[in-house]
């Protein structure tokens, strides 16, 4: 674990989160229990994510995208393990399947199937339901989720390198116009985290940066 980076994304993501629930209550609205740092996993860029799962600060949360791997199971039952001693929330990428058999908290949407949601929240009225977004369309059309995920804000690797970067001045624009709470991804680190304090998100969110703060040494 890099304890000086690691300290940094959780005192941010802490602060991000604190400003986020003030807003919502100025505002008169019912303040969600939402984790303020979410790790997400890849099988290339994460290949033991249980590993850093059980470092995270307590309260944090995991989103678990299997890519359809053969131990997808497996990995997930290791990763509710982890969490459940953190007190920390689990998602399940896509799958609500493979959510409820190792009894995760919920799913996590790309921007693609956002159009379930509201389907998945009727159905599984406990679970916590996220998605991914791009634009300010996917924000505002967002039925059902109790957070969307907003990237990339910086340069991002992964899938995201296709994508230009949002910059801190659009996305918090896109934020404020969105209908429900919003996490920041894309190429955040210890480095350039400080930079959306203000911006109203919720939480920061992230791959490679949690995996190097928070990871195994």
């Amino acid at each position: 674990m890099n304890r000086s980076e690691a300290d940094v994304l959780w005192e941010v993501a802490s602060v991000l989160a604190r400003d986020a629930a003030a807003v919502s209550r100025a505002a008169g609205r019912a303040v969600p229990n939402l984790p303020p740092l979410l790790f997400f996993t890849d099988p290339r860029r994460t290949p033991r994510p249980w590993e850093t799962a059980a470092r995270l600060p307590a309260g944090s949360g995991v989103v678990f995208r299997s890519f359809g791997q053969a131990d997808a199971r497996d990995t997930g039952l290791r990763l509710r393990e982890a969490t459940r001693r953190r007190d920390g929330l689990l998602l399940v990428g896509l799958d609500p399947d493979l959510a409820a058999s190792i009894e995760a908290d919920g799913v996590h949407l790309p921007e693609r199937a956002l159009d379930q949601a509201r389907r998945l929240a009727a159905a599984h009225p406990g679970w916590r339901i996220t998605g991914a977004a791009h634009s300010v369309d996917a924000l505002t059309g967002a039925a059902g989720l109790d957070a969307a995920v907003l990237s990339p804000v910086f340069q991002a690797g992964g899938d995201s390198t296709r994508r230009p970067p949002l910059g801190v001045d659009a996305f918090s624009g896109m934020v404020r116009r969105s209908a429900v709470p919003v996490y920041a991804l894309g190429g955040i680190d210890a480095g350039n985290a400080r930079a959306l304090i203000g911006t109203d998100t919720c939480g920061l969110a992230g791959v490679s940066a949690i995996q190097a703060a928070f990871g195994p040494d």
